[in-house]
């Protein structure tokens, strides 16, 4: 049977376009910004550059819990820079490796150097079930193929495309399609 791929891509979970401004934007226009896109953060660029990310968790830590007017503070001084980038094309379990090793909840997501998204924590967790499920499917596929009255799930060997409706035929396994273009019969 074909290898059947886990691989779950950043740009498979990121959001994109990204909320972005500049370093001089006052925080208080930042936190209505926030609100307005419904977004928990915001990067900030220089040119088209990221230099920075400010966060929700930023305004609350940095302004609100020192008492400081949001209008007196611009992004630049609260922050976090650099902003941590990670190629589009990558695994998602690279990103979840950087974001715990750098105690980070976001990453930018680049592509040919230029900012396209962002992928947060929030982004993983929401596709952590249908992860555990392509592994479990993979798992079983490894051990034998899932197997559901007579047909399984899985890569065609034919085409590479993935098939709830696989035939086992002179041991590969096809989906529908490929029997109907190549006339074979179950």
């Amino acid at each position: 049977m074909a290898e059947v791929s886990s691989r779950m891509l950043v740009r498979d979970v990121m959001n994109s376009p990204v909320v972005t401004s500049d370093p001089d934007e006052r925080v208080d226009e930042l936190a209505r910004l926030m609100r307005d896109k419904e977004v928990g953060s915001v990067i900030i660029l220089n040119g088209e550059r990221p230099v920075g990310i400010v966060t929700d968790g930023d305004i609350v830590r940095k302004v609100v819990a020192s008492n400081i007017q949001p209008s007196s503070l611009k992004a630049k001084d609260i922050m976090s820079s650099p902003l941590l980038v990670i190629e589009g094309d990558k695994e998602i379990t690279l990103a979840v490796k950087i974001m715990r090793g750098n105690n980070l909840k976001h990453l930018g997501v680049v592509y040919k150097n230029r900012l396209v998204g962002i992928v947060t924590i929030s982004d993983i967790a929401y596709v952590t079930p249908e992860l555990l499920s392509i592994l479990f499917e993979k798992s079983l596929i490894e051990k034998g193929g899932f197997r559901y009255r007579g047909r399984y799930s899985g890569y065609c060997d034919i085409c590479g495309q993935w098939s709830d409706d696989l035939v086992e035929i002179d041991n590969r396994f096809v989906c529908k399609e490929c029997r109907i273009e190549h006339s074979m019969e179950i």
